[in-house]
């Protein structure tokens, strides 16, 4: 059996792949053929009948000619062998033509030319028909004229011709017209694709619309949406719908869940303490330690949940904030905590304003959760460093930085993921600290990045839009609802 490679298979699967613009042009194209076909059998039909009238015409015109030359040059009704020649040589096929007269029969002329069925009148035009010469068509036109010599005989004269010169003639036709239609349906073909290329990128804003969403669930605004993708937008909305009612339902129930922990937990935790305090024997009190320190734990990671419930609702009404001015007083508030750890908490900042569009109570726990990241990893008498800057004039940077042991490269892309542990991280943690960095990240419109740090450990960066002078004056946004 031959193995196939899976790059080989995958790009065997996208040729595969169903293409709305290769259906759309297959559509046209073969519909275009079939009238390409069509067309040149009208156009064939059309030349035959114009070269049979142009014929035609000729063909009477001849027998007038004759006729005239009868009266003026052969008053016996004798041709000469040059005018028999001309009246006979067609290069395209053969002419033939007879005088008759009503008394003396056959003049000049072919004698195997059949004679009309019904004999012509003088004075009339010339009459036009179809005949037979040893199964061969001919167009014959037939005319009739006084006897220069005798008024009281009448001569029939008939000039005839093969059709083939007139096939001739419609292939020709055809021939030219094939071309100039071709070069027609493939400037059309070009002129459809590039319609069709520029059509369906209608249906570009709509993809890059749903790329940017992330986690936003709202209802799709079909203001700009083609008629023809209203349905795709509506049953999207519909399964965006669903998702938000179970996402909603898994919320209450964690935050129910985490609120009903709460209590027991901190009866639990009280009852632990009151027992080691009467304990006796020393494994009782360190039985009765290691329950203190699950309960806390216990506690700590339904306070996380309860948390991460509320950076995933709705949001609360995001107003203009300058970091530089919140960001000290933030920092300051964990002084004491990095203190009681032995480790040195820094701040660096700008003095120019840092102004954004956000939520106080939102960026100031995910600052917390940063720093308590951080303080939990670094050991006694590291560094954390809380540094705020503009990587560029759209953009603000908030960076914390550590002297921790830091995270594997290949472990940084599932930090954020909810539950997440390094395998060697500090024993406290959750795993739900930067999951609720990355929601309040995610709903200030911003992403978070993890990196090694400048001074060994985690560096955190958050990346926040940056309000412009003129745009921090009354600006009061709600934004949509997140998952």
């Amino acid at each position: 059996m031959t193995s196939v490679a899976p790059g080989q298979e995958q790009e065997s699967l996208v040729r595969r792949r169903p293409s709305l613009r290769r259906r759309l042009l297959l559509y046209l194209l073969v519909p275009m053929l079939a009238l390409l076909l069509v067309d040149a059998v009208v156009t064939y039909a059309v030349s035959l009948a114009y070269s049979n009238r142009v014929h035609d015409r000729d063909l009477a015109d001849d027998a007038v000619t004759l006729a005239t030359m009868l009266r003026t040059q052969s008053p016996h009704g004798d041709i000469s062998s040059q005018a028999r020649f001309l009246l006979e040589y067609d290069p395209d096929g053969r002419d033939y033509f007879s005088i008759r007269s009503s008394n003396r029969g056959l003049i000049a002329g072919s004698r195997h030319l059949p004679p009309a069925g019904k004999p012509a009148l003088p004075g009339s035009p010339p009459r036009l028909y179809d005949v037979r010469l040893n199964h061969t068509p001919l167009r014959a036109a037939r005319l009739a004229v006084l006897d220069p010599n005798n008024r009281h005989d009448i001569l029939q004269i008939t000039v005839a011709e093969s059709l083939h010169s007139r096939h001739v003639v419609a292939r020709q036709i055809l021939l030219m017209s094939i071309p100039l239609q071709l070069g027609l349906i493939g400037a059309l073909l070009a002129l459809v694709w590039i319609g069709v290329r520029y059509g369906l990128r209608v249906i570009e804003p709509l993809t890059a619309k749903l790329a940017r969403r992330e986690h936003d669930l709202s209802p799709i605004d079909d203001h700009d949406v083609p008629v023809e993708l209203l349905p795709l937008t509506r049953t999207i909305d519909a399964l965006f719908a669903r998702l938000r009612e179970v996402l909603a339902q898994q919320e209450r129930f964690i935050a129910d869940a985490a609120h009903q922990l709460r209590t027991p937990l901190a009866g639990l935790r009280l009852q632990a303490e009151r027992a080691a305090r009467f304990a006796i024997d020393p494994r009782a009190v360190d039985a009765l330690q290691h329950i203190e320190r699950l309960t806390e734990r216990a506690a700590r990671a339904s306070a996380q949940l309860l948390s991460l419930t509320r950076a995933q609702s709705r949001p609360r009404e995001l107003q203009a904030l300058d970091l530089g001015i919140l960001l000290p007083a933030w920092v300051g508030q964990r002084v004491y905590d990095a203190i009681a750890q032995n480790i040195d908490l820094g701040l660096e900042t700008t003095d120019e304003p840092a102004w954004l569009l956000g939520d106080t109570h939102g960026l100031e726990e995910a600052l917390n959760n940063l720093i308590d990241n951080a303080l939990r990893h670094t050991p006694s008498g590291g560094t954390v460093t809380v540094g705020l800057g503009a990587d560029s004039p759209d953009w603000l940077s908030l960076r914390v930085d550590d002297s921790g042991p830091g995270v594997p490269d290949e472990l940084l892309p599932r930090l954020g993921e909810r539950f997440f542990r390094a395998p060697d991280a500090a024993e406290g943690g959750t795993g739900l600290g930067l999951a609720i960095v990355q929601r309040i990240t995610d709903k200030h419109g911003g992403t978070l990045q993890f990196s090694r740090s400048t001074l060994g450990g985690l560096a955190v960066i958050m990346r926040l839009p940056r309000l412009h002078a003129g745009e921090t004056t009354g600006t009061s946004v709600v934004t949509h609802a997140n998952a």
